[in-house]
């Protein structure tokens, strides 16, 4: 039950779309122009950087303050699974964030809530933010693609948890560990499914790169 609590106070937290709330402020519905998305990198390419760095910084902050409300909440009863808990909270918030219920669950893709989700997991292990980003931003300065580079970076924080849970970072017994193995993984996988057109566009060769104009291919 207390899974499912989990899930449902990070679901409330993703609600929060800033993407369609700083669109909205300015008299759009982001989901209207461009790809679609109610994203940073579709925010930044519609409305400029500095609205698509209010969009990342909104959807990053709502994945820490469900990781905070958590460990506020469960961080003293439930010590011996709190890194689970968390995990679960993470699942809620990117559920929030992609399947919206008032907006007809048209939501982003969930790259910003997850690395918000990562960057709330650095007081349990500062490694798994570290080679995250690293991962991300070394990524994304060699390819140029966001989308690849998102991927990659959800991959290997699904590597990372993996390697650091057997490795006995967490303090968990480790049926805890093989659960939040499972719960990555279904990050992990929502992320490819939601860049499902991103990955065509990247095998053909069509899909653009960050800062690159639209008729600029």
């Amino acid at each position: 039950m207390i899974r499912v609590i989990c899930i449902l106070i990070g679901y409330c937290f993703g609600l929060f779309q800033t993407a369609f709330i700083y669109g909205k402020l300015n008299g759009i519905d982001i989901r209207e122009y461009g790809s679609g998305n109610a994203g940073t990198t579709n925010v930044m390419r519609t409305l400029g950087k500095k609205a698509g760095i209010i969009t990342y910084l909104g959807d990053c902050l709502k994945a820490v303050l469900c990781t905070l409300t958590i460990h506020l909440l469960f961080g003293k009863s439930h010590a011996d699974m709190e890194f689970l808990l968390i995990i679960y909270g993470g699942l809620g918030v990117i559920l929030g964030h992609n399947f919206p219920f008032y907006m007809g669950f048209k939501g982003g893709k969930g790259i910003a809530a997850t690395s918000g989700f990562i960057l709330s997991l650095l007081p349990y292990n500062w490694l798994i933010v570290l080679i995250g980003a690293t991962a991300f931003f070394g990524t994304m300065f060699i390819t140029r693609y966001v989308s690849f580079a998102s991927l990659f970076f959800v991959t290997v924080v699904l590597i990372e948890i993996v390697v650091f849970g057997q490795l006995g970072y967490f303090d968990m017994a480790q049926s805890h560990c093989y659960e939040a193995y499972v719960v990555t993984l279904i990050i992990v996988v929502m992320a490819f499914v939601r860049h499902k057109e991103n990955i065509k566009r990247l095998l053909n060769g069509t899909e653009r790169k960050i800062f690159q104009k639209k008729d600029n291919k």
